[in-house]
């Protein structure tokens, strides 16, 4: 019924705190095979009870990217394992929560809006309408996102999923993705404000293509790396420039972000 009356209900559809709990529990586990691993490079993670096993499909120099088939389907669930030495945390995680500054350094994107924030949660709808490959149409999502600073421990999550809401309804002009699922979680090396820090990006999702699986594969496996470094290169050029970020640390997430002033112009 409230559907119909177009009213999202966000009961149900909220993020809720195990969601970021697990991400979080993921962080310290790739931590542990990390630090096991002594710098070599295992051509495989090595999965929880019942999971399916990650393959290593890329090995850089400052980042792993893996994979590993989503059981019922012919898709794969993507993960990658990075740091940075040249931007602080809370740059980077700015960067990546400021809707309208992405618009500028994303040429992809064609909308990207915040449709309804939960006061109880400070969840977020987002509505995304991006570029695809040619001849490709361009896709929109409709997704769900929270994020968490757990200054105790020391660690940043922002987790994000799609939903239904009756405000965007489906656009001709542009393929509905459905399935979306993506969890960052990043770890300082020493604070939220200086410089360094790992993070992991775990993301997947249906693009609705009918190109074979390793096609597929490949624009997934090769977008991801690409995505991470304009997302970097945005926050140094924020940082260099003394752009305006809203500083989502500063606020909480119950509380509506404000652009940085002059005096937080290092947070930028």
């Amino acid at each position: 019924m409230a559907a119909l009356a177009g009213v999202f209900v966000w009961d149900g559809q909220r993020i809720e705190e195990e969601e970021l709990r697990r991400s979080a529990q993921e962080m310290k586990h790739m931590e542990n095979l990390s630090s096991l691993a002594q710098g070599n490079s295992p051509g495989e993670l090595q999965p929880s009870e019942r999971e399916q096993r990650w393959e290593l499909i890329m090995d850089k120099k400052h980042f792993r990217l893996w994979r590993r088939p989503i059981q019922g389907s012919h898709l794969y669930q993507y993960r990658v394992f990075g740091s940075y030495t040249d931007v602080t945390p809370r740059q980077f995680f700015n960067v990546q929560l400021d809707t309208e500054y992405r618009k500028k350094w994303d040429s992809l994107v064609i909308k990207l809006d915040v449709i309804e924030r939960d006061v109880v949660t400070g969840s977020e709808v987002i509505h995304w309408v991006t570029h695809f490959p040619y001849p490709m149409y361009s896709r929109d999502y409709v997704y769900v996102r929270r994020y968490n600073v757990d200054k105790e421990n020391n660690l940043m999550v922002l987790v994000s999923r799609a939903v239904e809401h009756p405000g965007v309804p489906e656009d001709p002009e542009y393929v509905r993705v459905r399935t979306y699922e993506s969890q960052m979680v990043i770890r300082p090396h020493k604070t939220f404000d200086e410089n360094g820090f790992d993070y992991l990006l775990t993301y997947s999702d249906n693009p609705q293509t009918v190109f074979p699986r390793y096609c597929v594969s490949w624009m997934v496996s090769s977008g991801m790396p690409d995505f991470l470094e304009k997302l970097h290169s945005a926050a140094l050029k924020a940082k260099k420039m003394e752009l305006e970020v809203r500083d989502y640390l500063a606020k909480g997430p119950d509380t509506a972000p404000e652009p940085c002033g002059p005096a937080q112009l290092e947070y930028a």
